[in-house]
This record gives C-alpha cells, structure tokens and sequence, in this order.
C-alpha cells in the first residue's frame, strides 16, 4: 500500500445501485453444466468492476465484512486486482463427467479452482475473476497420530505418514457457490420461494435474488469447506483401488479444543487414521470438513443447548438430545446433507470402500446421489467421552449405524432417564 493510497479518501463519490439490471450492461452468461468452461463462462463477483458482475454477493463472501472494513480504515485499496502469478492448483482435479451434468453440483463451481488459466482473457483491466477453490499440498501434524503410531494402529512409510507423525495431504479450500434452480430442485422448493425467503432472512441484504431474475448464481456470505486428500489423488477414480471418506462438520469446541460433551474430535481422528491406513494399501482417503457449526445453527445455539440439556429435569439424557434443540433453535438440524455430495462429484467419487461415518443423514445424501458405499465404520467405542455417551445413545436411537444395529424403541426406553 502506497503511502498517497493511506492518505487518500477512500470513500465514494456516488454508490450505484445493483439490484436493478441496466440495458447498457452485457452480462457474461453462465451456463451452469456446460461441459466447456468457455462456453459455461465465469463467475464474476468482484465489486471491483460492478458493470461486469453476474453473479449475486461477493467473492469469498463470508469474509466480504471484514473486507469493507479494511477498505473503509484505508488499509486496502477497493482498486485492488490480485495478482494470480503461481497460484494455479499443485494437482489437478477432474474435469469428471458429473461436472456437466447441473443436477449433480449446484453448490460449488467445479471450475472454481482453474479460473486464472480458463478466463484468463477476461481477466483485462476492468473485470475481475477471483478462482473460488485453490488447491496446494502440506504437512499436517495431529498429536493423536504419535500416539497411534506408538500403539501399533499406523506405521510409518516415509512418504504418507512420516517418523514424526506430521502427515503429507493435498488440500483443497472450496467457496460456496450456488447456481440457484439447481439448489432450488435439490432442496424440492420453487426457485422463486427460495429466492424470496433467502432476501427475506438475510434481513433484505442482497435485494438481487428477487430484483434480477436474470442473475442465478448466489455467493452467500458463509464458511466454505476444505477437503484434505491421504495419498494419491488419482486413486480417487480408479475402480481399482480402495477409497476411504470421513465427512466432518465443524465441532470448533471439540475438533480445536478438546471439549468431552461430543464425539466430534475423537471421530474426526478416527477417519484420519483409516483415510491413511487405505492410502498405505494403495488407495486414497479424503476428509471432507464442512463449516457448519452446532449442525449449521451456531455455536452460541448449541452453547445454550448444552445448558439446557444439563439442567433439565433428569439431567442430560439420550431420549431429550434432539429435542432440547429442537426447544430452542426451532429445528434439530439445519445442515441439509442433500448439498453434500456436491463436493465428492466435483472429485470425481463413484464409490466409497470406506465411509467413515455413523449418520443416517450423510449416509442418505450420498448414495442418493449415486455414489456406492460398500462399508460403513462406526466410532469405536473406546474412543467415546464418557460426557458423549448421551450423544451417541441419541444418534443410535434416531437411526445412526452402529455395529450392532440401529436402537429399537424398546432400546430408547431403556436410555430414557440415564444421566451420565
């Protein structure tokens, strides 16, 4: 930053009103599905050059706040156009044949990550293309794997899993970006009624989902998702070899900071340990972690639902879990797996040898969408808190796979009082 550019008023002349289309405005048309990148045409959300915008919010949304505060404090120029030298992806994912296809990924930009080198002639002075997927490769280094390692549960080769227990993935990040009729169809809703309700409860924030009907790609200002890749990425695809998948959604509390109240820590590891354990046989494994805290209803609702659950008549138990947050959030689960598995089409997953996971809801969204899953592996019982022992009783009872079956009605009855 220049030292005129920290002196300057930032501040604009005038504003220009977006929620209207002008007649003097050509917007480049995106062709959700198209199989040709060209012919699909990018996602331009920088307000950099407003008159090219075609898509609704902003690029890198859920950080679109603190980038107006950068801009209003002087310290970034609102003129600013990154420079996309060297960051093109280490490894290449796809094109895979579920990229064409607009009912298979409505909720990212499969193209997202190539977006420098296929639009690059758009990138020219006054329009700017920001890639909303970047890939890159690294060390990773969990203090659980040490100990695994020590037990005998993972050996060292040198090149996955290394002698000090730091472990070499690639990695992608993944911006949300919605192509709206498909998310529409998927969620069974009319496009419009979902337009008008996500204007409605963003408290009227972006005014194009019902003013330009001719805009239907949506950049919502939330968390994206990072997916980590044990092994070699080609083993994804190939029907010969074996593919483990752990989907994870953010437990800060559990997956940071250890807190016993939740299995989420102890199984995010667990799906680590069997990602490696079928990369060192030849295979891959991917963890797919997803920003939605408290199952996408914030970590303060969950916060208040762990009061609750703890001083309720009877105390915590398995038979209230759902429905103390249910009491205060009005829903129990607001994740809606059924966008999911827009993330393993866009890696090109047919089939899942392993899938880490208990949840009926995942496990659903999944095969739904046409993937295979030959194996599904429960969290041990010893890795469970003894805090989280309501939790897991709950989720058995809902429907959540366990070894020895599904809890019956009978079997919730017997829970039904239990404090932990």
């Amino acid at each position: 930053m220049t030292e005129d550019f920290a002196k300057s008023n930032v501040k604009p002349k005038h504003i220009i009103l977006t929620s209207h289309h002008r007649g003097n405005i050509s917007v480049v048309p995106i062709r959700w599905g198209a199989a040709d990148p060209h012919e699909r045409g990018p996602v331009i959300g920088s307000l950099r050059s407003p008159k090219h915008r075609n898509v609704i919010g902003t690029h890198a949304g859920s950080y679109g706040v603190y980038r107006a505060l950068a801009v209003a404090s002087g310290v970034l120029d609102p003129t600013h156009k990154a420079d996309l030298t060297d960051t093109s992806p280490v490894v290449q994912i796809g094109p895979h044949p579920s990229w064409s296809d607009p009912d298979k990924i409505v909720s990212l930009d499969p193209f997202g990550a190539v977006t420098g080198e296929m639009f690059a002639e758009y990138r020219s002075e006054d329009c700017d293309i920001m890639p909303t997927i970047a890939i890159t490769k690294a060390h990773i280094n969990i203090p659980e794997l040490k100990d695994e390692i020590l037990q005998g549960r993972l050996h060292v080769d040198g090149e996955i899993l290394k002698a000090d227990g730091s472990l070499v993935v690639t990695k992608a990040a993944i911006d949300p970006v919605w192509y709206l009729p498909g998310l529409a169809k998927r969620l069974n809703v009319e496009e419009w009624d979902l337009r008008r309700v996500l204007f409605q409860q963003t408290g009227s924030m972006f005014s194009e989902l019902v003013t330009r009907p001719d805009l239907h790609v949506f950049l919502p200002p939330i968390g994206g998702t990072t997916v980590y890749i044990i092994g070699d990425p080609e083993a994804i695809t190939d029907p010969k070899r074996p593919l483990a998948v752990r989907v994870h959604d953010e437990c800060n509390g559990s997956d940071v900071f250890g807190s016993d109240i939740c299995t989420c820590r102890p199984y995010l590891v667990h799906g680590i340990e069997v990602c490696i354990q079928t990369a060192q046989e030849g295979g891959a494994g991917i963890i797919i972690y997803c920003r939605k805290e408290g199952r996408a209803l914030g970590e303060v609702t969950k916060f208040l639902v762990y009061n609750a659950r703890k001083r309720q008549e009877g105390g915590d138990r398995a038979d209230a879990y759902f429905l103390r947050t249910e009491c205060v959030a009005g829903v129990q689960d607001m994740r809606f797996q059924e966008l999911m598995s827009d993330v393993l089409h866009w890696l090109g997953v047919t089939r899942i040898d392993r899938l880490v996971s208990m949840s009926n809801m995942k496990y659903d969204a999944i095969t739904n969408a046409g993937i295979e899953v030959v194996q599904r592996i429960p969290i041990p019982p010893g890795l469970i808190p003894a805090d989280a022992q309501v939790e897991i009783e709950a989720k058995k009872a809902s429907g959540y796979y366990s070894d020895n079956g599904v809890l019956s009605e009978g079997d919730l009855e017997q829970v039904k009082g239990r404090t932990y």
